[in-house]
């Protein structure tokens, strides 16, 4: 809850920073010249809502998402040794870091991978492949586990959901400022918006949201990292590391739901790596490895 009010405190004297600023600057003056008619401040208030609106609604609708997307199907009465085994490793790491039981699934995909969604850290969705359960060994599989449950027990699900209204509210304030601009300063239009201002805000929507998607990443890798940490405590370092090196023997995969990818334990969706939720498996397992010796 800390961490929620101070993501919101943060944004909200960003936006009240960013109005002020845009007055001492003249900005609203210069519009104002060039026969604009734009509200900062109403605009900032709309931006908000709108930013935070779309990524809470989304938290909200996260595990329904989820399931739809990847086809998981929530394990609720284990009728094989393996199900059994993995209800029990998650209630015993769930314990471990102090949440509630999450929903455990399983859905349907060759390939090894795994994710946590939910709204809440008492209210999440852990789940894995049937590839990774028939791939990795139990130690591996456990160690794959507890890096989903320190994913949810950090709370990354709301951390990214906080930061994605940040980052969107930049792009709805950013974009329709330009598009002003361009209506009323260089086309000038002086009734109304005009078609220049429409076309523009959506250029510069893409561009910005583009661009805002580098920040939403670079924060996914660091919690990568933490998470690794987090299951290497909860499975073992050298668990943890052989689960990773297993991931990275993998020479094709089918990467989850882009929706998905940030709370799954591999991303193979490009070469460009300042849009990629997670960092090079190399560098996680020589982080693990590097702490692994400090701790010994």
């Amino acid at each position: 809850m800390k961490r929620i009010m101070l993501f919101i405190m943060t944004n909200i004297a960003i936006m009240v920073v960013l109005s002020i600023t845009l007055r001492i600057l003249g900005v609203d003056s210069i519009l104002a010249e060039n026969g604009s008619d734009l509200n900062i401040q109403s605009l900032v208030i709309l931006s908000g809502v709108i930013g935070f609106g779309g990524s809470f609604i989304s938290l909200l609708m996260s595990k329904w998402m989820a399931k739809q997307m990847t086809g998981a199907v929530v394990i609720k009465n284990p009728s094989t040794n393996m199900e059994k085994w993995l209800i029990s490793t998650v209630e015993k790491q769930a314990k471990i870091v102090g949440i509630k039981m999450p929903e455990v699934a399983i859905f349907p995909a060759h390939e090894m991978n795994a994710f946590a969604t939910g709204a809440t850290k008492n209210s999440a969705l852990m789940a894995v492949s049937q590839g990774l359960l028939d791939n990795m060994a139990q130690g591996e599989i456990e160690a794959v586990v507890g890096h989903e449950m320190s994913h949810i027990a950090n709370g990354d699900m709301v951390t990214l959901a906080l930061i994605q209204g940040v980052v969107n509210t930049f792009v709805v304030f950013l974009s329709r400022i330009v598009g002003h601009v361009v209506d009323r300063a260089i086309l000038k239009n002086e009734s109304g918006h005009g078609i220049g201002y429409f076309v523009t805000v959506l250029v510069s929507q893409v561009i910005l949201s583009v661009l805002a998607s580098i920040i939403v990443m670079y924060f996914s890798r660091k919690r990568e990292f933490i998470a690794d940490t987090g299951g290497a405590d909860l499975a073992g370092h050298q668990n943890m590391i052989n689960a990773l090196k297993r991931l990275g023997q993998v020479k094709e995969t089918v990467a989850l739901p882009e929706q998905m990818a940030a709370f799954g334990i591999s991303d193979k969706g490009g070469v460009m790596s300042l849009f990629s939720s997670h960092p090079p498996i190399e560098a996680r397992i020589e982080a693990l490895e590097k702490r692994a010796v400090r701790r010994s």
